[in-house]
């Protein structure tokens, strides 16, 4: 399999690629800036022996891949889809990981906003290609934990989107250890998954740690 990580130049981007790239992946990162994209990969390559990664904009490293996850801002969604959505065809998939936390308006990081599509992942596809193949995943990841090379993640990793997806979702999350994928239902369920990393950074910031998660119980996985 073979990842584009676009936005993997910021902190959540930048840890999934890392934890990727040591589970012995593919990873293409992506920019708006070629060479921003290039000097990421070749520090994660620096940190991790044989590390399979490289570098690119945007639009070339989800043309390059089979699953492209997405990793930015919500205030910057809607251009970085419009700028791949050339690249998406119906055979690739499509992951999500944008929160609508009101700081992105200059509100308060513990908010969440309201989005008319639903959720950020349903406002995503809009900007795509009618039949691209859509998941929505990784919210409750924290990037402080994701760039902790030195400590396993713990925690579970909910996914909204059809079946047919899941399966090479459900790869990128067991691929990296101490995680469990829990399947939450179709797309549309990300209105309801998104807006736990509002919730977990209140956690953090009452019991003062960065690296707050979620753990699903009762269930056989």
């Amino acid at each position: 399999m073979r990842i584009a990580v676009v936005g993997g130049t910021g902190d959540e981007g930048h840890g999934l690629a890392v934890r990727w790239a040591k589970a012995g992946f593919d990873v293409v990162i992506g920019s708006r800036e070629e060479a921003k994209a290039q000097a990421t990969a070749d520090e994660i390559a620096s940190k991790i022996e044989e590390a399979k990664i490289e570098g690119a904009v945007n639009v070339e490293a989800a043309r390059a891949c089979d699953v492209v996850v997405v990793t930015v801002p919500f205030s910057g969604q809607a251009m970085i889809y419009k700028s791949i959505a050339e690249a998406i065809t119906p055979d690739k998939i499509v992951v999500d990981c944008t929160v609508p936390v009101a700081a992105n308006v200059g509100a308060k990081v513990t908010h969440t906003l309201g989005v008319w599509e639903g959720s950020a992942a349903q406002q995503a596809l809009a900007f795509l290609p009618k039949g691209t193949i859509m998941c929505a995943g990784f919210h409750s990841l924290a990037a402080v934990a994701l760039n902790d090379l030195s400590s396993d993640l713990e925690g579970d990793v909910l996914v909204c989107g059809p079946k047919a997806a899941k399966d090479k979702v459900r790869d990128l999350v067991e691929a990296i250890p101490d995680l469990g994928f829990v399947d939450a239902g179709p797309l549309e369920n990300a209105r309801i998954v998104e807006p736990i990393t509002a919730l977990l950074i209140g956690i953090n910031h009452r019991y003062k740690t960065d690296r707050s998660g979620l753990k699903i119980t009762g269930i056989a996985k």
